[in-house]
């Protein structure tokens, strides 16, 4: 049985200053236990008995039915009504006035006469950013997770202000993306701040927003720049979690630091790496507020991403597609699911081998 141990009675003794009355202190901490045992004799009244009739082994689940609530009203209810949309038509908000269409909307996202040209097929802006996601995913993860690791490596030994440079790396984690794409854009627009630089070096000014590979290039780099800290700190628990032994026991047997880092650093990291992988992939694909508050999508869809067509496709068209992009969503959590398991399968054979 879930037993809430016993509270002793509030003592009746105070400490007195020196005129006799009761300390400020005293009167405080005093007036502060006997609430806690209030609190605790109203919980014990309260839980006994549902303790009682669900028994010791079931209280867990008592205790964790309102998480699990919440869990299935905001969580997996909008998924499922997500399925139920996808199915349908129309431009009605109400599922039972909507029109059943079934699997419609995903023959049209997915009819392509050529996957790798997007004007081949029937909704070309979904596949625009298709290919504009897999470019984002592929250089921001793998650029983030490189030098995440390097960072941490770094942050890892003997160096001056080593705290200081955790909790610099660290601080862009901790502004809303809306924030980090706004302080970007003042600072990349036609007249921002680097243009200002450039322009007092006898430089042209550069239309980092407005051309293609200039914008693509810079909301990769801010987004490495936005969240590499995050992982960085995980990477570094990782590394700290390495015996120092292992290290020692090398450099006796003459092994450079290279070797070390191949030989054991890496093999060992690799359980923490994946976990990285796997959050930063999740993480990459979702990608939206941050690009549109820098660039909008543009110059024209050239930083478009999935989040970003499925948004606009729902709600902010003049007509909005619901069903159309209920079908896209479903799509991308199916291969986000796919992605995640395939990572954690190599994981879990890394740990075995």
């Amino acid at each position: 049985m879930f037993d809430i141990p016993p509270v002793a009675e509030p003592s009746s003794e105070r400490v007195t200053s020196g005129n006799g009355t009761s300390g400020p202190t005293q009167w405080v901490s005093d007036l502060l236990y006997r609430a806690y045992y209030a609190l605790m004799v109203a919980v014990e009244f309260v839980i006994a008995p549902i303790q009682r009739w669900l028994g010791t082994r079931r209280m867990p689940y008592f205790f964790l039915l309102p998480n699990l609530i919440v869990f299935g009203v905001f969580v997996i209810f909008p998924m499922l009504l997500n399925f139920v949309y996808s199915g349908t038509a129309g431009t009605n908000l109400l599922p039972q006035d909507r029109t059943w269409v079934g699997l419609d909307n995903y023959q049209t996202l997915l009819s392509c006469d050529n996957f790798r040209l997007p004007n081949t097929c029937a909704e070309d802006m979904f596949w625009r950013a298709v290919w504009n996601t897999l470019v984002f995913v592929v250089f921001q993860v793998g650029g983030m997770v490189l030098l995440a690791l390097l960072t941490a490596v770094i942050l890892n030994r003997q160096i001056v202000a080593r705290g200081f440079f955790r909790s610099v790396f660290f601080y862009p984690v901790l502004l809303s993306p809306v924030v980090v794409g706004l302080i970007w854009k003042w600072i990349l627009q036609r007249f921002g701040v680097l243009n200002g630089f450039i322009s007092g070096l006898g430089g042209e000014p550069v239309l980092f927003l407005l051309e293609r590979d200039w914008a693509t290039f810079w909301v990769i780099l801010i987004s490495i720049w936005a969240q590499m800290g995050f992982y960085t700190l995980i990477l570094l628990a990782g590394l700290q979690a390495i015996p120092a032994v292992l290290y020692e026991a090398s450099e006796i047997d003459g092994a450079g630091g290279w070797q070390r880092f191949r030989h054991i650093t890496l093999p060992l990291l690799m359980p923490t790496m994946f976990v990285v992988l796997v959050l930063a992939l999740i993480r990459a694909v979702q990608v939206f507020d941050q690009v549109f508050v820098l660039t909008g999508g543009g110059p024209g869809t050239a930083t478009k991403y999935l989040v970003q067509y499925i948004y606009e496709t729902g709600f902010a068209a003049q007509i909005p597609r619901r069903g159309l992009a209920s079908a896209a969503s479903v799509l991308l959590g199916g291969v986000l699911m796919l992605f995640t398991l395939v990572q954690l399968w190599l994981g879990r054979k890394t740990e075995v081998t």
